[in-house]
């Protein structure tokens, strides 16, 4: 019996990555099909007959989606390990089975909620642009925001040569030279909020974010991390 699947897609249902992050996973190398390398991203493969490795490890696609949610803390790297020696997510994550992986990334100097999967389709979904599924962020810039750039920001402004697009932006408080917002966007670029502020000239000082869709950090502590209920993965499921 024959069943081809796009290799990327298959991997993503084993839990390596996402469908983008299986593609660069192929492009490295590091996949073999029945012992083979295998680097072209269009390859599919016999999910039925063929045996597909990861680094040498045999995956299997999983049954049930795992979902985590981590309060990552400043200062740590969203990666499974850092050249330069730093902290990563995992060394605040005690969970070795099933492998799981980020949805989406928060840089260095950020903070707040990540989810973690098993579920590489589910991850996909969630980061995947036609989605728009909205981050929400408390942020706080040094000095005032007046209307008139609060409203370049509301509008959209250019960030690596794209117009972003329309976004919801609150000024909570405004105090001792600093201002407090809230900033929630449907999109996922690089260091999106951060080059957003730098393009009405102001400095992000602070950055957390606290809501995916509907999920909410709530009182989860600095390093802390729980599962996700059946409610809230049907929820994500849903999206």
């Amino acid at each position: 019996m024959a069943r081809l699947e796009r290799l990327n897609k298959y991997l993503a249902e084993c839990g390596v990555a996402s469908r983008r992050g299986a593609d660069q996973v192929i492009a490295d190398g590091r996949v073999k099909i029945n012992g083979k390398t295998v680097t072209e991203l269009g390859t599919k493969v016999n999910i039925y007959n063929d045996t597909v490795a990861v680094d040498e490890v045999i995956c299997k696609p999983n049954n049930k989606s795992v979902v985590i949610m981590f309060n990552k803390p400043k200062g740590c790297v969203t990666t499974t390990s850092d050249e330069k020696g730093r902290k990563t997510i995992y060394d605040y994550i005690d969970i070795t089975s099933p492998r799981l992986f980020p949805i989406g990334r928060l840089d260095y100097d950020s903070e707040g909620l990540l989810l973690l999967t098993n579920d590489g389709n589910l991850a996909n979904k969630i980061t995947h642009p036609s989605y728009e599924i909205t981050k929400t962020y408390l942020v706080k810039v040094a000095g005032e925001m007046p209307e008139h750039k609060l409203a370049q920001l509301r509008k959209g402004v250019m960030v690596d040569g794209s117009l972003t697009k329309r976004s919801k932006v609150k000024l909570l408080e405004f105090k001792d030279g600093i201002s407090r917002l809230e900033v929630t966007i449907s999109e996922g670029r690089n260091r999106q909020v951060r080059k957003m502020f730098q393009a009405v000239e102001r400095e992000v000082i602070f950055l957390k974010r606290v809501a995916i869709g509907d999920l909410r950090l709530g009182g989860l502590s600095r390093g802390g991390y729980r599962y996700l209920n059946e409610y809230e993965l049907e929820y994500l499921k849903n999206l």
